[in-house]
Formats: structure tokens, sequence, C-alpha cells
């Protein structure tokens, strides 16, 4: 598959809906919110651009709000981050920003997701549903 296809924004909310077994659209579009804020605060550079110019535009809009910040959070240290500002449990919110971000991924594509990867810290691979790649010593 050499060029993506674009998905809505309904679709990309449908998918979360079944990868997360929400019970509602509405709590899918609230967990998309979340974790696509949360994303925005970590993404930079041109791999902010291209990722937002990929995402659907309602989701491209809450992503690219956000300013993203200086401080470097390790893939755990965001999903602490995240439940801290919604209130969620470590397990579910680890649970939601698996079930956004694999979407994500296959929205990304394989090339502009390796680059997001290698700009974040450790612990971001597995949020995407990728094996985490370490090098060796």
């Amino acid at each position: 598959m050499t060029t993506l296809q674009a998905m809505s924004y309904g679709q990309m909310l449908e998918q979360v809906r079944y990868n997360g077994a929400y019970p509602t659209r509405e709590r899918a579009e609230q967990v998309v919110s979340a974790v696509l804020a949360a994303l925005g605060r970590r993404i930079t550079g041109e791999e902010r651009v291209e990722l937002a110019a990929r995402l659907p535009r309602e989701a491209a809009q809450v992503f690219a709000a956000e300013i993203p910040g200086t401080d470097e959070l390790t893939g755990w240290a965001f999903v602490r981050d995240l439940a801290s500002r919604t209130g969620g449990t470590l397990a579910t919110t680890r649970w939601d920003v698996g079930s956004v971000l694999g979407v994500v991924a296959r929205i990304a594509g394989p090339a502009l997701l390796d680059r997001v990867l290698a700009q974040l810290p450790s612990g971001y691979a597995i949020l995407f549903g990728r094996a985490e790649l370490t090098q060796a010593a």
C-alpha cells in the first residue's frame, strides 16, 4: 500500500469505539480528544505538521491546538500525566491511549510513525501498538 487512504473523523471515532469497546460514540470522542491533546503536547517539528495533515480535520484541530512541552515524558509518564489530567485510573488511561494511538498509527503509516517514535523518549512504541525496539550495547 503506497498511499494512505484518508479517514473521516466519523470513521476514526468508530474505529476507536470498536477497538476500545466504548459504549457510545460520545465516549470514544472524549477519549480521542484527550489522547490527541496529550499527543499534541509531545510531538514537534515536521512530524507534527505531517501527522496533523494526515489526521481528519477535527482530530487535527485538537492535536495542533496544544503547545508542545519542553519536558521529556517516557511512555509510562505520558499515561500517568494523562490520567492525572482526566481523572482516570492508570489502567483505563493506558487502555484509552492504546485504543486511540493504534488508530493514529494506521493513519500515520509506518514511515511517519517511525519518525514520530524516533523523536519521543522510550516507551511510546507499545502505546502505538508496536514492539519497543532497543539498540544492542
